[in-house]
């Protein structure tokens, strides 16, 4: 059985980092708020937005979405992985980190590289794969005008005809103990199909219809990007809750546990001295 110094310096480092897993727990809980408020109330705005350029596309003839929905033979794609620039959030890195690996797998005979956002993601991807690009700063000031950049370099490479396929991973949130891995085809844009009728007559397009819809999908690219990351956010706050929650009751567990053990030894260590006390009196009487 360990000293009784060991096991009171184990206690007092144990009960150190009950206290900072606790603080991070509520950390990560006060920014989860702010950061699901966000992303709940751009969501109905993304998908209007998405519903109004699938409604206007219906009505379209032929190829409406221009060199957004060119369709090439795939020679190199890349993958925009959404990660944290922090850790200590549980498995919500290393899922998006292996599901890229997966996709540069997935395309045999094929040049895939990787775009980073987020530090963890770059760190660790930049051994096994290749990396062209790191905008972990984002997150320093999460903005819709921020991300639109990212987006306007995303759609440049694929309009210039650097990559023939771009697509998005990242965590979606769906509550704080719950994230879900997404894989989103970014551009070309998929074939826009609508089962909604849509009744020209009763609306006057200024400009046209067509110049509408070219107008709307690189909004529709930014909002797309700027959910997935407001999406990671979230999701990275819920994920370093949850595991700090778990990291700071499996602390008190283990205080107790020692504390317990200290007991013990404490008590045997009494008994031991008090043993060897009568033992020497009764020597001294005899």
């Amino acid at each position: 059985m360990a000293n009784l110094k060991e096991i009171r310096n184990r206690i007092t480092s144990v009960s150190s980092t009950m206290q900072i897993t606790s603080a991070m727990k509520m950390v990560s809980a006060a920014k989860l708020k702010k950061a699901q408020d966000a992303i709940t109330a751009m969501r109905p705005y993304a998908e209007k937005l998405t519903e109004l350029l699938q409604s206007l596309s219906a009505t379209l003839e032929g190829d409406a979405g221009g060199e957004f929905t060119t369709q090439r033979e795939i020679k190199k794609v890349l993958v925009v992985a959404i990660t944290s620039n922090r850790g200590l959030c549980g498995a919500f890195n290393s899922n998006v980190i292996k599901e890229a690996k997966r996709r540069s797998e997935f395309y045999t005979g094929v040049q895939v590289d990787i775009f980073a956002i987020g530090k963890k993601g770059n760190d660790v991807l930049v051994k096994t794969n290749s990396v062209v690009d790191n905008q972990s700063a984002v997150f320093d000031e999460l903005t819709f005008d921020n991300v639109a950049v990212i987006a306007d370099t995303l759609t440049q490479k694929f309009v210039t005809g650097e990559y023939d396929k771009i697509e998005l991973i990242y965590n979606q949130f769906k509550n704080a103990a719950t994230q879900i891995v997404q894989v989103e085809q970014f551009l070309p844009l998929a074939a826009i199909k609508s089962d909604l009728t849509v009744s020209t007559g009763d609306y006057i397009f200024e400009p046209s219809k067509e110049e509408i819809v070219l107008t709307l999908i690189p909004k529709s690219l930014k909002m797309q990007l700027y959910k997935g990351i407001r999406d990671s956010f979230a999701s990275e706050h819920g994920a370093r809750m949850t595991a700090m929650h778990k990291a700071t009751d499996n602390a008190t567990e283990l205080r107790n546990q020692l504390k317990l053990t200290y007991n013990k030894a404490r008590q045997a260590s009494i008994t031991n001295e008090i043993l060897e006390i009568v033992g020497g009196a009764e020597a001294l009487n005899g």
